[in-house]
């Protein structure tokens, strides 16, 4: 009878837990709004953990029965709606990259602030040990940079390579890092933590060197061309590799395998969605960089604006929206 009761107060617990994602779900699929395929992909997913749950502990009772009716339409409804191909690309970076940002948005406030952190660990490092910028940049570049400082042309490097071949090689390269940085938050996240204070640090330290030399302004308009839409994606890999770091360590009322693998799918989402980024930055970086001191400063404050207004568009507001719309129904493993 003890064991009846405790039995019967879980299934009280487990549908109270549930209860208001059900009852929307219900709603929806009871009015003639279309749901947007990811939304209804997550949400199939979710339902079926719940259905093999209530199944496994209360065979008995009328919720697995109730839940396998409701994952029944909503079947029906995610595949009488299905998208064309064509759809399906449009759709990608229009709804189901915005809905992945919005369920890593607690791991891409972690991102940003670590970054910024190891930001400032790398300028303050720079200041107060004289080698340690030799240390994190190599001997080699720090030497050709003050070569180029005292020829008065700090930004030489930029130009210093055929635009198309660089173009490519900066491209491949920052996908490479945005794929590493994403793969590394497999270690339990911590690989990840580690890329982004490897390259926060860089980039600080990076930062105040020119400042101690007297360049800050021309590096400032210059490597920020590129690197705001370059720096914003490595933070937002980041956020995927803390989404996969999070799979393993929090799988909630999931299998653990299950939550990886969500977790794993929304990051490399994200991922593939930042490709575009990528292209832009190394567009940026191989044909406008090198000629940003030559033009009035207006122009390269313009473009590092516009670059920044796109990021916190795309990565903040607009998965916020998507986040308000879908409701408590998103699923949150």
């Amino acid at each position: 009878m003890r064991c009846l009761c405790l039995e019967t107060m879980r299934e009280a617990a487990f549908i109270e837990r549930n209860k208001a994602k059900w009852e929307r779900l219900d709603a929806l699929l009871a009015g003639r709004h279309d749901l947007p395929s990811e939304e209804a992909a997550d949400l199939y997913i979710a339902l079926s953990d719940d259905l093999s749950y209530a199944r496994t502990f209360y065979p008995d009772s009328r919720l697995p029965a109730y839940l396998n009716d409701l994952l029944s339409r909503l079947h029906h409804r995610i595949y009488r709606n299905k998208r064309t191909p064509r759809g399906r690309f449009r759709t990608f970076w229009a709804q189901e990259v915005p809905m992945a940002m919005a369920a890593t948005r607690q791991q891409l406030l972690l991102s940003f602030g670590l970054f910024t952190i190891a930001m400032l660990i790398g300028a303050v490092s720079a200041r107060y040990d004289p080698t340690f910028v030799r240390l994190i940049l190599g001997d080699a570049y720090v030497d050709m940079t003050l070569e180029n400082i005292h020829r008065n042309e700090p930004m030489a490097v930029y130009g210093g390579h055929g635009q198309g071949g660089m173009f490519l090689g900066i491209t491949v390269n920052n996908i490479r890092v945005a794929l590493l940085c994403f793969a590394a938050g497999i270690a339990a996240g911590f690989g990840t933590a580690l890329l982004l204070l490897y390259n926060g640090i860089m980039v600080g330290a990076f930062q105040y060197f020119f400042h101690e030399h007297g360049v800050l302004r021309e590096s400032l308009l210059t490597i920020w061309v590129h690197g705001t839409l370059e720096i914003s994606a490595i933070i937002v890999a980041g956020a995927a590799g803390f989404a996969l770091g999070k799979g393993q360590l929090f799988p909630g009322t999931y299998r653990r395998i299950d939550s990886f693998r969500y977790w794993a799918r929304v990051g490399l989402k994200v991922v593939i969605g930042l490709v575009p980024v990528f292209i832009t930055a190394g567009f940026l970086e191989s044909f406008v960089t090198r000629h940003a001191l030559d033009l009035p400063p207006y122009v390269a404050i313009t473009i590092i604006g516009a670059s920044l207004a796109f990021v916190i568009h795309y990565f903040i507001i607009l998965p916020h929206h998507a986040a308000a719309r879908s409701g408590p129904i998103a699923r949150s493993a």
